[in-house]
Parts: structure tokens; sequence; C-alpha cells
């Protein structure tokens, strides 16, 4: 397997932090009990008994050091849990992700393996060499003053989660830095257009076929190891799928071209820079992102729950993540090496299918919520207002539909001439000539 992908299932793993800590503790124990040996054996007569612990008391200490990091364990367990169901009924299972993903839970739950197994090893050791301690002991007061620190914080940390309106800040953040990330920080040369007779040498009956060896959804693609593994044999790359398809095991994942004079003996090899498994995750999914903020709001305005403003709260989340996604966006279609080549050729999510994506379940299960339409067509107007003609057609496009969702004709009054309002904006906003009507 490739190390990258290696590197990326571990990183993502909820037992990865834990395990360093763990690993971190067994240290510890050998370090500070080879400084017990070294200072009772050196200085044991200059060190005031006051700093010297017998061994029953240290028995004590690690003993009862044990018991209750289990029951912080314990309780901390029993409140991802409760995270865990109230994610489930009343947000988004993919929202799930974010709070086990988040450092702060997987470094709590690091320092409980830390102090439990630092006092588990010493309780053992105890028994086996009697004496005076100092170090351990100490060291052991220490971590349990910082598991008690941890334990806190994980209690705010998860308090604060099941807050619908910290949550929907979190994706955002988040979001907004996967958006920049894919945009800006690229380690590899790319382009929007490329030399149309290169291209029209490049014969989709004569391409070679890498199928793909298992089936799941497209979590990342290593751009920079594709270019240059394709440099390397020579050949030239295309992908046939978007980043979050779902990819059926022996269907194409990509077309190449190479000379006829080389040879390629093991073609699949490149399988192994595209990450696939049974879900979607946000490493590199910008679209999966803001689905999650959909999501929430489509809950939201379900009749089990009845909370427009927190859709409300969603759709303006979703609106300036769209508006952040054109400050960067590029419609990348053609990756190059170093000697400015052509190597690999993959098919852009345009901002079309960005737009469509953010807001087409809310206008299916939200069209009879006047005040969420009216945040969707607020959303598109700012949108429109900010970038040029052919974002604004895009948006036009899609604002139609939202509009013509709307049944006008059972609106009252005030209802129409608010949701009107926002017919008008959207309309001077994209140079269109259009007249909302009340049948």
């Amino acid at each position: 397997m490739n190390k990258g992908k290696v590197w990326i299932n571990l990183r993502d793993s909820f037992w990865f932090l834990p395990t360093i800590y763990s690993i971190l503790s067994i240290i510890a124990v050998a370090i500070t009990a080879l400084i017990d040996q070294w200072i009772i054996s050196e200085y044991k007569d200059n060190i005031p008994s006051l700093f010297l612990t017998k061994s029953s008391v240290a028995q004590t200490l690690y003993g009862s050091m044990v018991t209750s990091i289990l029951t912080m364990t314990t309780i901390s367990f029993s409140t991802i849990m409760v995270v865990l169901t109230t994610y489930t009924t009343q947000f988004s299972p993919r929202t799930l992700q974010d709070f086990m993903k988040s450092r702060v839970t997987q470094h709590v739950l690091g320092v409980f393996s830390f102090g439990f197994i630092f006092s588990l090893i010493n309780l053992f050791l105890i028994g086996k060499e009697p004496g005076l301690g100092l170090v351990s002991p100490l060291f052991t007061v220490i971590v349990s003053i910082i598991c008690l620190a941890f334990f806190i914080l994980f209690i705010h940390h998860s308090s604060r989660f099941l807050k619908v309106n910290n949550l929907i800040g979190a994706i955002r953040k988040s979001t907004s830095t996967l958006i920049a990330k894919t945009f800006k920080e690229k380690n590899y040369q790319t382009a929007t257009e490329w030399e149309d007779n290169k291209l029209k040498a490049l014969d989709q009956s004569k391409a070679y076929v890498i199928p793909a060896e298992k089936s799941g959804y497209v979590q990342s693609v290593q751009y920079g190891s594709l270019i240059k593994w394709a440099k390397e044999h020579t050949l030239i790359l295309e992908t046939s799928f978007l980043m979050g398809d779902y990819i059926q095991k022996g269907m194409p994942l990509f077309y190449y071209w190479k000379n006829e004079e080389s040879e390629l003996t093991n073609p699949k090899e490149c399988t192994s820079f595209v990450l696939i498994g049974n879900e979607r995750i946000d490493t590199q999914d910008v679209e999966f992102s803001i689905q999650k903020l959909v999501e929430i709001a489509v809950r939201a305005i379900s009749p089990s729950l009845n909370d427009p403003h927190t859709a409300t709260n969603c759709i303006n989340r979703i609106g300036s993540l769209l508006i952040e996604l054109l400050s960067v966006y590029e419609p990348i279609r053609y990756y190059i090496d170093n000697d400015d080549e052509l190597r690999l050729i993959a098919q852009p999510k345009s901002f079309e299918e960005y737009l469509y994506k953010s807001f087409y379940q809310i206008k299916i299960y939200g069209f009879h919520d006047i005040s969420v339409m009216n945040s969707v067509l607020e959303s598109l107007y700012k949108i429109a207002a900010l970038y040029d003609e052919s974002v604004q057609e895009d948006v036009w496009t899609f604002g139609k539909t939202i509009i013509n969702a709307v049944k006008v004709e059972e609106l009252d009054e005030l209802d129409f001439k608010r949701f009107n309002h926002e017919v008008e904006k959207l309309t001077k906003a994209c140079n269109k000539d259009f007249r909302l009507q009340k049948q």
C-alpha cells in the first residue's frame, strides 16, 4: 500500500493519538524509574524525608489514580454516546465525524490512556522493587492534575458541541479551511485550458483502462504523486470520477495513453494514490462539507423539529461558503509536471454543481416555509452582487427554480410583499427583467 495512503488511514483513525500517548507513557515509566534509582543511590542522604515517598503510600497513590482515571474515562465515553445520539437524531449522522475527529476528544482520551498505563505499570513495578521513590510519585501527582484538567475541558467541549450554533460554526470554519487548502495550497502545476491539437491526439478509443480494485467513495486523491507516477512512466492519465463519487469495483478508475514503445508492467500501481473508503469524508471533498450544513437545515425544517431559525442560520453559512469558494475557485482540469508536460486530466466540479447541491434539497423540503425560501434568495442575491456575469447567469438559473417552487398564489399580502422584495433584489443583481405576479 502507498505510504501516503497508510499515513492518512492512521492519522484519521480514532485510536491514533491514544496509541501515541500510551507509547509515551511506557517511555515515561522507564525514564522516571531510572531517575528514581539514580537519585536514591546518589543523593538519598541529602534529600529531605518530606520529598521521599514510601512504597505503601506510592501503592495507594497509584491504585487511586488507576481507579479515578477509569471513572473519568467511563463518564467521558458516556458523554460521547450522548453526543452521538443527539447528532444522529437531531442534526445529521454525517456530522458525527466532526466530533469524533476533533483533536480535543482524541487528546483527552490520549491523556487518560497515558495516566492509566503510567499508574498501572508503576503499581506493578512497586511490588517488585520496594523502596523509597521521588520522581515517579511526584510525576503521578502532576499527571493526575493534568487528567482532571482535561476531564473538565472535555465536559466543556462536549457541551459546546451539543449546541447547534456552535456545531454549525465549527463546520463552517473547517469547510473554509478546506476550501483554501484545496484551491490555494497546491504543490503541483495546474491549468484550466490546454492546447487543442495535443488534446485531439488523445483518441478515447485508443485509451487503456485501469479498473477500480474496490468499491466505495473517493475520499482523497494524491495529485502530486499521480503526476510524478505518470511522468516516470511517460504517459497521460485521465480520471473517470469526481471527488466524493461512489466507485464500483471493476469499473474504470483511470484511462491512460502511452507511447507504443514503452511498456507499463503494473498499471494498477496508480490506484494506491486514490483513497477509497466506505463513507465520504471531508479531507478534500468540499461538496460533502457543505452538505453537512444542508442536512442540518433540512432536518431543522422537518415537522418533527420545526426549527426554521436553525435552517436560516445554515443557509446563511452556506451562502458565505459559496462566496468564499468563488473567490478562489478554478475549474482545474489539467495537471502538469515540472517539464510543462501534460500528465493528468481530471473533470472539475463546476460552480453550478456546487450551487445546486447546496440548495436543491432545501428547496424540495422547505418550499412551504417562506422564511427559509427568503433566506435562500438572500444568499443568492449576495453571490450575484459580488461576482460577474457568468456567475450571475448560474445564480439566476437556479434562482428561478427557487421562485417557481413557492406557491405564490397561496401567500398572504405580507408574505408576498417580503418574498417579492427578495425576488426583485435578485433580479436586479443578475441584470434580468422579471416581475413576480400573484395570480
